[in-house]
């Protein structure tokens, strides 16, 4: 970016609402002063800045009547390098919006006890308040130790999260020895994402007494067991669920630790009962015994996954119960090992003791799901053809689409989580290439032609509404082994069809991540075109959306066809897109797409003039051993390096790592990466960088000491996209 030039500053009051709050220095009985927070702005053009200024809804929740809705709110200082986060409520229909928190802690996790009351987190404790704000009151009593919280419907019972002490990995340091660093290690999974694993979350159930105060006698559901509930790294109280008539809970739990947890995906969905405080497992029979695993080779072919019967040996999460309390549903991965398998909606019988699957006609996962208050009907979202769509279901298995996002002009954007607002709507998160998140809510209907969206917030109006918008575009490309190829075209923002524009191949990562209407804060492709690159954006190889087949090409072959793929989409684009400079192409990704720029360095022939690889895989076989969870190698390489008897694709994998082409790279590069990755492990980035230097090839290093596989502090995440543009300005613009 060239600062100065056609620069002008706006004032946007809703992303600084709490700025003042979010720098923390103010006394809880000090009032926040709604303030006016000024931005940079390249003429009308996005900017790191006012990408970062922009506010986040995070969790939301209807009230039991219908007729309100309290929601989470994220806002971003760069200056205090903070965020905080505060609740507001409106009526369900979008009006009389309200700010509810009203000094400088955050409180997060709403959730509605009755039609006037919610209940929240705040310093690590539960409180609760009148849907006004007033009658503020803490309800527990813990220490500040609640991570997460659920009510039962009655009110009478809550679930607790909180960590304990888990010393079976790592062990418990002397007592003698107080300000000792070093960790004494005993088994994997020692370290997950981003912290070493020496606490774990358990669900405690409380009784609460008299609708005011939760009692001190918690009760842990896995009570002297040494496994996880939420599981690590990402869940939370989704993870588990209440009956309807307060008496049961369903909880997800691996029941593995240190290598067998490393290797496996194998999850379950308990029921606990409240009053005989016994627990069963809806997944497995009792007597079911788990078949050895060599943990050196994918599970495709051990009999782990060759059994004969439905024992749900893969991922099983997210349970919740029907309204009539008959039936528990979740979503469930048929194959252990298998990240990225189909995600199928899964129905158990409670009465019958039986399991069906009620997504199996559309070949793409669900990626949530709501009950209808029928308890017959379930609402889902899964993503076909590069977007998010909303599906109805029902018990008999019968699936029909409610919505279709191509029939917009501007691909109007992705469904994020759901639930029923009332008896006929559904309260829905909706985001796009071009704006974050809001909430809307859906009226479903027979077809999708005649389903109503209607947007209920707008939080980010004030800066959006000064903001050029993009160009975009949706092209069927042709690929190399003769098959049709969606690629989105991102265009700058006053896009002019008789200039030429330096140009960006975006790589997905995953590698089995959707490539459709995402908002991101660091891969933005808003911000990206209008810094005046066009963006192509294909979805190669291994994407979900287009059916099982096109999703399971990439595992084994991460360096063939979809590595064509992408050429076929940047090649397509020189060829048919007079607009697109094919002096000035770059090509960019993270995780699986910093790889993949990894590898196309050694393989582009010329046709980029710089890359950009963010967190990437760079050296498989340093890989394979690196990372934490090890059932991921395991099923994307089919075998452990040093295995004599390796099956021709792990041969070809580790044959074909970046790291042995490095003698072909001839290409200025920037590798970006967190040493907290323990996903992929910071040495990855280092190497590529100082092997590239040591080539004489020009680079540069992005180095984050407090950052995990993603970029979250707001300085860090300005100083990212500001190094992110200055290199690609520097070999794609520069005279």
């Amino acid at each position: 970016m060239e600062k100065g030039k056609n620069m002008k500053k706006i004032t946007t009051i809703m992303a600084a609402a709490l700025l003042c709050a979010a720098c923390g220095t103010q006394k809880e009985s000090e009032k926040v002063n709604i303030e006016k927070q000024t931005i940079q702005l390249e003429g009308d053009l996005m900017t790191p800045e006012a990408l970062w200024a922009m506010s986040r809804i995070g969790g939301y929740q209807a009230s039991p009547d219908g007729k309100h809705i309290a929601f989470q709110m994220g806002y971003y200082s760069v200056k205090e390098n903070k965020s905080h986060q505060v609740l507001w409520m409106m009526n369900a229909d979008g009006s009389e919006q309200k700010q509810l928190t009203a000094d400088a802690e955050n409180e997060t996790d709403v959730q509605w006890l009755d039609d006037g009351t919610i209940a929240f987190l705040r310093e690590g404790e539960v409180w609760k308040m009148n849907l006004d704000g007033s009658g503020r009151k803490q309800m527990s009593q813990t220490d500040g130790t609640v991570e997460g919280f659920s009510f039962a419907p009655d009110g009478k019972k809550v679930i607790l999260l909180k960590s304990i002490d888990f010393n079976e990995i790592i062990e418990k340091r002397p007592d003698d020895l107080p300000k000792a660093t070093g960790r004494v290690v005993n088994d994997l999974m020692y370290r997950h994402w981003d912290h070493y694993v020496e606490s774990i979350q358990h669900p405690f159930l409380f009784t609460v007494d008299n609708g005011s105060a939760v009692a001190t006698d918690g009760q842990d559901l896995l009570d002297g067991q040494p496994f996880e509930c939420p599981m690590e790294p990402f869940g939370g109280i989704e993870q588990l669920a209440w009956s309807p008539d307060s008496k049961s809970i369903a909880f997800t739990c691996r029941c593995k630790t240190g290598l067998s947890y490393s290797i496996s995906t194998d999850s379950d969905i308990f029921l606990y009962d409240t009053e005989t405080k016994q627990t069963t497992n809806l997944c497995k029979p009792a007597d079911y015994q788990e078949p050895a695993i060599d943990p050196t080779k994918t599970m495709k072919g051990q009999t782990v996954n060759m059994q004969e019967g439905d024992f749900n040996v893969g991922y099983d999460t997210n349970p919740k119960f029907s309204p009539d309390g008959r039936y528990v549903a979740w979503l469930s991965m048929e194959r252990n090992g298998y990240e990225s398998d189909r995600q199928r909606l899964c129905i158990c019988d409670l009465k019958e003791g039986t399991k069906t699957y009620v997504t199996e006609s559309l070949d793409s996962s669900v990626d949530d799901f709501c009950w209808a208050p029928d308890s017959y009907t379930l609402y889902y979202i899964a993503v076909w053809h590069a977007m998010e769509h909303l599906y109805r279901t029902n018990l008999k298995g019968e699936v029909a689409q409610l919505t279709d996002g191509h029939a917009s002009a501007q691909f109007f954007g992705d469904f994020g989580s759901l639930q029923m607002l009332n008896e006929e709507e559904i309260l829905a998160e909706r985001h796009s290439f071009f704006a974050p998140a809001d909430l809307y809510v859906v009226t479903p209907s027979e077809s999708g032609n005649d389903t109503r969206i209607n947007q209920l917030t707008e939080v980010n109006k004030d800066i959006l509404n000064q903001l050029a918008q993009p160009g975009i575009d949706m092209r069927w490309v042709k690929t190399t082994d003769g098959k049709e190829m969606l690629t989105w075209i991102v265009l700058p923002p006053h896009f002019d069809p008789t200039k030429k524009y330096p140009t960006l191949l975006f790589c997905e990562g995953g590698p089995q991540s959707a490539v459709s209407q995402f908002w991101s804060y660091r891969w933005n492709f808003m911000i990206m075109a209008s810094q005046g690159y066009v963006v192509v954006a294909p979805n190669r190889r291994g994407v979900p959306g287009f059916g099982q087949e096109w999703l399971e090409e990439i595992s084994g072959d991460w360096t063939g066809q979809c590595m064509q793929d992408y050429l076929s989409a940047i090649d397509d684009a020189v060829e048919n897109l007079p607009y697109v400079d094919k002096d000035r192409l770059g090509a960019v990704g993270a995780s699986f797409g910093g790889f993949s720029v990894y590898y196309l360095a050694g393989h582009h022939e010329g046709r980029f003039k710089c890359f950009i690889a963010h967190d990437g895989a760079f050296n498989l076989e340093a890989m394979y051993t690196e990372t934490e969870e090890n059932w991921f190698s395991n099923w994307e390489y089919d075998d452990a390096y040093w295995n004599k008897d390796q099956t021709e694709r792990a041969r070809r994998t580790y044959e074909n790592s970046p790291h042995r082409f490095v003698d072909k790279w001839d290409t200025p590069i920037l590798c970006i990466h967190g040493e907290k990755d323990y996903r992929i492990n910071a040495t990855q980035g280092m190497s590529a960088f100082n092997a590239a230097r040591m080539r004489g090839i020009e680079a540069q290093l992005l180095i984050f000491p407090d950052e995990n596989h993603w970029v979250l502090k707001p300085q860090n995440g300005i100083l990212w996209q500001r190094t992110f543009f200055a290199w690609l300005d520097k070999w794609l613009k520069a005279k």
